[in-house]
């Protein structure tokens, strides 16, 4: 891919639209945020890479339509998080109801999501404008990022572990 000269702010050049749709996910660093692209069903979504909830990397999880969204359920802990608007998903019951019927309910906006454009074959992405804090917001900085590299190790610690007693 040929190197494009990034503008202060965005809209950033993340890839040609082929490619991506080929490759169905891409990270790409944007100031200093690891956004995730994702191709589902001819749409481009663009989100923090990270899970709101541990920092799991959504990049390998599964999507599927919940309630009539699109949703990346995080691998590490199966949290469902919407594709478009980076809310949290959850399935419940009310208990007060005499037959109880489990429905989707939301958490809010957890996840931060991002702009995608597509101009002449090429894809761009404009990061949030919003100044609101979000909770994957914690995972973008550096607090997170040393949280995420403990998880990490522990991980690799207990999976040799694993394999030390085969």
């Amino acid at each position: 891919m040929e190197e494009k000269k990034q503008p202060t702010g965005g809209p950033y050049f993340v890839g040609k639209k082929d490619e991506l749709i080929e490759a169905k996910r891409s990270v790409r660093t944007l100031e200093d945020r690891d956004v995730l692209i994702i191709h589902q069903q001819g749409v481009f979504y663009a989100l923090d890479s990270y899970c709101y909830h541990a920092g799991g990397m959504l990049q390998n999880g599964d999507i599927e339509e919940l309630n009539g969204r699109l949703c990346i359920i995080c691998p590490k802990h199966k949290y469902k998080i919407s594709l478009a608007e980076g809310e949290s998903l959850y399935k419940a019951t009310d208990p007060q109801e005499t037959q109880p019927v489990p429905r989707w309910y939301s958490k809010g906006v957890k996840q931060r999501t991002h702009t995608v454009t597509e101009i002449n074959g090429e894809v761009f992405v404009q990061l949030s404008k919003s100044r609101d804090w979000l909770e994957s917001d914690f995972f973008q900085g550096e607090k997170g990022k040393l949280e995420r590299a403990k998880v990490e190790e522990t991980e690799k610690k207990e999976k040799k572990k694993l394999e030390s007693k085969k």
